[in-house]
């Protein structure tokens, strides 16, 4: 929309003439990442010059749990992880029809203060960004099938998610 050219958009944003978008069309991004993950890509990938809000969520690996001083963490996938981190977003997208998904889980080794989980939500409104990622992490906690296998500094590990 430009001074010379104004445009009436509703209050998501869209202007009457754009066309639908189906839910897999609103995930940006939905995977699995052996790579380090970024907020700051998150929000830059998933902003639209619609959204008025952009929320992150960043899950970091910290150094204990329990009571007990974590030295390091493992995560592994099933197979079919990537295919249902894609349908979270997707059914996420659904629910919320205006908003935009991104979300990655990192698999393999980490260490304290590595991103393990990022995901971002963008919406015209921010009350919609806030309840849609929280709807996100939750069901990519949730549903996809990522084990933690926890190193502790005595020695001993454990698994989380089994």
């Amino acid at each position: 929309m430009s001074a010379e050219n104004p445009q009436e958009l509703n209050q998501a944003g869209f202007a009457a003439e754009e066309p639908f978008e189906f839910p897999q069309e609103r995930v940006i991004l939905a995977e699995l990442s052996a790579e380090p993950l970024t907020p700051a890509r998150a929000e830059a990938e998933v902003w639209a010059e619609r959204a008025g809000a952009v929320v992150g969520f960043s899950g970091i690996v910290r150094n204990h749990d329990q009571g007990q001083s974590v030295q390091r963490l493992s995560y592994t996938a099933h197979p079919s992880a990537a295919e249902a981190i894609a349908q979270v977003a997707v059914d996420v997208a659904a629910r919320f029809p205006t908003v935009r998904v991104w979300v990655a889980h990192r698999v393999g080794d980490l260490a304290i203060g590595d991103h393990a989980l990022v995901a971002a939500v963008a919406s015209a409104h921010r009350a919609e960004a806030f309840q849609a990622c929280a709807e996100l992490v939750e069901q990519t906690k949730e549903q996809v099938p990522i084990w933690k296998e926890q190193f502790f500094a005595d020695g001993s590990k454990e698994w989380v998610g089994l």
